[in-house]
């Protein structure tokens, strides 16, 4: 029985031993695994900043497409303009710059500044000519540019390009009231094609006003149907009258109409005799000129429209008669297509040689005009910031492509123009207009002297008295002088 237990127990282990030896090995119980970290969702591209509107500003000038001043337009709307616009907005800081166009004179847009003015309103950036300063000034119309803006506009790069006589322009009792565009000069103008037909020189230089009545005489003579000259006389052509008649006559006859170093106005003088009978002389006495031209609205672009149809000789003007009225490239309705070769240009004489202003045998003077802010201007920072724009190195030099002048900045040179080259040198013969508020007022008392004479009304010597008496009254008796021998 014990071999019979012992044999089952010894099969029944062979038979578990097999078992197991069959049975698949054991499955290791896994390690746990650390699960990764979400991913995170990505966070949302922030919305782009909304460009901001764009500040809108105006600027204003006596300028028309195709017309007067049309060089000034074209700057502006072709280059100044968007290129300011296109940094602006590279920037962040968006402008919309609109010119407003007037057409209208001078003196016009001159009263319609006075009325936005004391109305709060008008174009945040303005054309001014530099001898209103000093009456905007006096009537609280405008302020210093720093007062306006703020000081910053004193660190601004270009004042150390602009001479202080040149800022002067735009100045007033030291503060600067805005940025000048340039200077200029008077000068006689002349059609040469006529003088060639009348038998006159085409390189024609009188030294003394004998000269110039005599080829004035010369062309009535040859030339029947063309008016040998125009001086600018009468109230309504405005200071176009004073600074491109009456002073440039009185300086070659050796005065003015302000002693510099006694501070008072010359009233009454043998040159202001000699003047106001020199405009007798060419209107009345020789009609060497058309004196109805001189009395009628639109008299002097009448005189423009005559020397660019060959019907006027001679035209004593400024510079800009030359760059702008006469230039082919500003497509001006008067410009000239073959200026270059049928206008030439003569410095005026003294009456004779060493007798005009200061001793000179020749004369001239200059004038200047610039832009100026609104103190009414709701974007003051952006205005300063398209005026400097317009008055950098940059932009005044692609005006000089298309208008060269004398620029107000030293570090711009009149280029591509003989013509203007050579009218620079005259500005050591130049004087300027006293810069006083009350100036105005005797510059028309100047005019309607030369307009009573070139009328007929009175003569000479009624109209110097007339004009004697008449400023006596504007500024004191305490503040004139009479330089009349008794």
């Amino acid at each position: 029985m014990k071999r019979v237990i012992g044999s089952a127990f010894s099969w029944i282990t062979v038979l578990v031993l097999l078992i197991a030896a069959c049975a698949p090995a054991a499955t290791p119980t896994p390690t746990p695994t650390t699960a990764p970290p979400p991913t995170p969702a990505p966070s949302p591209t922030p919305a782009p900043s909304p460009t901001p509107a764009p500040v809108e500003i105006t600027i204003t000038c006596r300028c028309v497409k195709g017309g007067v001043n049309a060089a000034l337009v074209q700057w502006l709307t072709e280059t100044v303009i968007p290129t300011f616009e296109k940094q602006m907005a590279a920037k962040g800081t968006p402008v919309k710059v609109r010119l407003v166009e007037f057409g209208g004179s001078d003196e016009e847009l001159k009263a319609q500044y006075a009325l936005d003015l004391k109305a709060g309103k008008g174009h945040d950036v303005m054309a001014f000519d530099g001898f209103w300063t000093a009456e905007f000034v006096a009537g609280g119309l405008i302020k210093p540019l720093e007062e306006i803006v703020g000081p910053e506009v004193n660190q601004w790069e270009g004042w150390a390009q602009i001479p202080e006589t040149v800022q002067a322009l735009l100045m007033y009792q030291g503060k600067r009231y805005g940025i000048p565009t340039g200077t200029d000069v008077r000068v006689i103008w002349y059609r040469k094609d006529l003088f060639k037909k009348a038998g006159l020189p085409e390189n024609w230089q009188p030294t003394s006003w004998e000269d110039i009545f005599a080829a004035a005489r010369q062309i009535k003579k040859a030339l029947p149907g063309v008016i040998p000259m125009q001086v600018n006389a009468g109230t309504n052509m405005g200071e176009a009258t004073t600074m491109q008649g009456f002073y440039p006559v009185l300086l070659s006859a050796g005065s003015f109409i302000f002693d510099w170093d006694q501070n008072k106005w010359i009233v009454r003088s043998p040159a202001m005799l000699d003047t106001l009978n020199f405009y007798k002389r060419v209107y009345i006495d020789e009609k060497l000129g058309d004196a109805r031209i001189q009395l009628i609205k639109g008299g002097r672009e009448q005189s423009f429209a005559g020397f660019r149809d060959g019907k006027i000789a001679m035209l004593w003007e400024g510079d800009w008669f030359w760059r702008s009225v006469l230039n082919p490239a500003t497509k001006s309705e008067w410009a000239i297509p073959n200026r270059d070769e049928v206008v030439g240009w003569a410095r005026i004489p003294a009456r004779e040689p060493g007798k005009g202003f200061r001793g000179q045998d020749f004369v001239t003077i200059s004038g200047g005009t610039g832009f100026i802010l609104n103190p009414n201007t709701k974007h003051p920072k952006e205005a300063w910031a398209f005026l400097s724009f317009m008055f950098s190195k940059e932009m005044l030099m692609e005006f000089q492509k298309i208008e060269p002048r004398i620029r107000a900045r030293s570090d711009v040179p009149v280029t591509g123009d003989p013509v203007m080259t050579e009218l620079v040198k005259l500005l050591p013969l130049t004087t300027v207009r006293p810069m006083l508020p009350v100036y105005p007022k005797v510059s028309q008392a100047a005019q309607l002297a030369t307009e009573r004479v070139v009328s007929g009304e009175m003569t000479p010597e009624q109209a110097m008295e007339a004009y004697a008496k008449e400023v006596t009254d504007l500024v004191g008796r305490e503040n004139i002088l009479d330089l009349m021998p008794r």
